[in-house]
């Protein structure tokens, strides 16, 4: 088996690079950098509704600041929950492929980066809720983590394979978040440098994921393949819905009623618009995708297509 220079020098500054090695705790300032914006309001669907417009500013930035701890809480329960249950496989040589060392070496340094923004995910939502006096709700990832996993449960028998996709999916999408929070001057300086050390981070895993998954689909059979090209989009829209069950809980504990968070919701999510933002997002990993020849098997281009893929996209 060959290896390309990507896979061989991806990681190879990360003992200097990564997160974990060189960059400092970040913390709140002791000042009125807290007095920011929680987020960016364009990356809130919800916040821009008329009936939240409407409201007092007070109630916004709730609703804001529930937003932002959604996204952390998230991303600490993903990161462990997800991706360092299908990395520690690749790293431990348990992932059913045959993998070069430097590979799994590599997936290792994957483990502690992933760890680590979990870590600094939580260690932020702790400073925030002291600084700006705003507690965070409770958060259930089960819900999630079982919408995804119910992709699996359909395919018992090829379970790790698909916690292998999660992983190759999740971590090659490109985000507005990643790059715009980090250049929003009006957010809390805090979250913009976690966030800006964090795409860092996920640059190099974008480009070890794209590697890690020509060589898997190198080493299916005709009929996995078949499964995973019809597997694949699902696996990305159910990656990427949006997290409204959180935003109807900030929206309902801010003071809003019932009929008006049903309101808000279903016309800051519609369908239309969840899956333009599902595409765009995932443009990278469907290119990706064809470029290996996933939507060269009809059953790839057809399942595409149904989950509503532009064809121009998927063929």
């Amino acid at each position: 088996m060959t290896y390309t220079m990507a896979e061989l020098k991806v990681f190879e500054s990360w003992y200097d690079k990564a997160g974990v090695r060189a960059t400092p705790r970040r913390l709140t300032p002791q000042d009125r950098d807290v007095l920011k914006q929680f987020f960016p309001k364009h990356l809130i669907p919800h916040l821009n509704h008329p009936l939240v417009e409407a409201q007092e500013a007070p109630l916004r930035r709730y609703v804001a600041a529930q937003h932002l701890y959604q996204w952390l809480n998230f991303t600490a329960e993903f990161e462990v929950s997800v991706v360092l249950r299908a990395t520690q496989r690749i790293a431990d040589n348990k992932s059913g492929l045959e993998l070069s060392r430097r590979l799994r070496m590599d997936a290792f340094k994957i483990c502690v980066d992933e760890n680590y923004h979990a870590l600094y995910s939580m260690d932020a939502v702790d400073q925030l809720e002291h600084r700006s006096g705003i507690k965070s709700l409770d958060y259930e990832f089960q819900p999630f983590l079982a919408r995804l996993d119910g992709v699996a449960d359909a395919h018992p028998s090829h379970r790790q394979l698909v916690q292998l996709l999660q992983v190759v999916v999740f971590e090659t999408l490109i985000t507005a978040l990643l790059n715009d929070v980090p250049k929003d001057t009006g957010v809390i300086t805090l979250v913009r440098d976690i966030v800006k050390d964090h795409a860092i981070d996920e640059g190099r895993h974008h480009a070890y994921f794209a590697e890690f998954f020509k060589h898997l689909w190198g080493q299916l059979t005709t009929r996995e393949r078949r499964l995973v090209a019809r597997l694949l989009p699902e696996i990305i829209v159910e990656s990427l819905q949006p997290a409204t069950r959180s935003a109807r809980a900030a929206l309902r504990h801010a003071g809003l009623s019932d009929d008006a968070v049903n309101t808000v919701i279903n016309e800051s999510y519609d369908r239309v618009s969840v899956l333009n933002g599902i595409i765009h997002a995932s443009a990278r990993t469907v290119a990706l995708f064809e470029e290996c020849g996933v939507l060269d098997i009809p059953e790839g281009r057809d399942a595409f297509a149904r989950a509503g893929f532009p064809q121009g996209t998927t063929h």
